[in-house]
């Protein structure tokens, strides 16, 4: 793949990426931010400081400046990165075409970059979790999600070499089976967390964690089909022109 096709599937995730980040901030706008003003409430009504500094960013401007700004950018830059994934992964995972490799990345994203740590670490709304724990919270996170990756990555390099011994099923099938062990591994031995208090709503922090899981499944999912209908468009008809001049250089 030359340097003008990466430039252009680029160009590419990059809007599909801020096309799913729309659709994304809509569901945290509907879904989440309802959550978080519940969880806020709960919390000044428990405070004892009745005081109350001056925020230095409104609530309102949080929920919409603030919230457009931060999962817009997070979409055009996961869909650049994604992009560059798909150039390298385009032929090389299968014999795959644009849309369905472009649905397999996505697919893959959610599951490593938020699923996995997400069953390890879940979100948490305002008022749950001791604020003097949130650096440690943060950075095993963040170790989640390169072990996650990591370990996805190695999985799919295992069975690619496992499959001319084993054949493609079984050598997916024991990459799959490798990746669970040592995710479960690794949610064994890393410290977990319990912060919720016993007078916080489960049910408020239920629809808060299903909101968040909802805004990615969005943002990857919209990616996928935005993302995969785009590259089909840009290398589909390279496919097709070469094939007549193929043809013409055979006769």
């Amino acid at each position: 793949m030359n340097s003008i096709s990466v430039r252009a599937l680029l160009v590419r995730g990059m809007l599909a990426g801020l096309i799913a980040g729309a659709l994304a901030l809509a569901v945290a706008y509907f879904l989440g931010e309802s959550q978080v003003d519940a969880a806020i409430a709960l919390e000044e009504a428990h405070s004892h400081d009745h005081g109350g500094g001056e925020e230095l960013v409104s609530r309102t401007m949080q929920a919409t400046g603030g919230l457009a700004t931060g999962v817009l950018v997070f979409g055009v830059a996961v869909g650049g990165i994604a992009a560059l994934v798909f150039c390298y992964a385009l032929g090389r995972i299968g014999d795959f075409g644009p849309r369905a490799t472009a649905a397999l990345i996505a697919g893959a994203a959610l599951l490593t970059v938020y699923v996995v740590p997400f069953l390890k670490y879940p979100a948490n709304p305002p008022a749950v979790g001791n604020p003097d724990t949130i650096g440690k919270r943060t950075a095993l996170f963040f170790l989640m999600v390169a072990l996650s990756v990591l370990l996805a990555v190695a999985a799919v390099i295992i069975g690619k070499r496992l499959a001319p011994r084993l054949g493609n099923w079984n050598a997916t099938t024991v990459a799959v089976a490798g990746f669970v062990v040592l995710i479960g591994l690794s949610y064994a031995f890393l410290p977990s967390f319990d912060e919720v208090g016993k007078d916080f709503p489960a049910t408020l922090l239920w629809e808060f964690r299903l909101s968040t899981l909802a805004v990615q499944a969005t943002l990857w999912s919209v990616f996928g089909v935005v993302f995969g209908y785009l590259t089909e468009r840009l290398l589909t008809p390279v496919a097709r022109a070469a094939t007549p001049r193929a043809a013409s250089a055979v006769n």
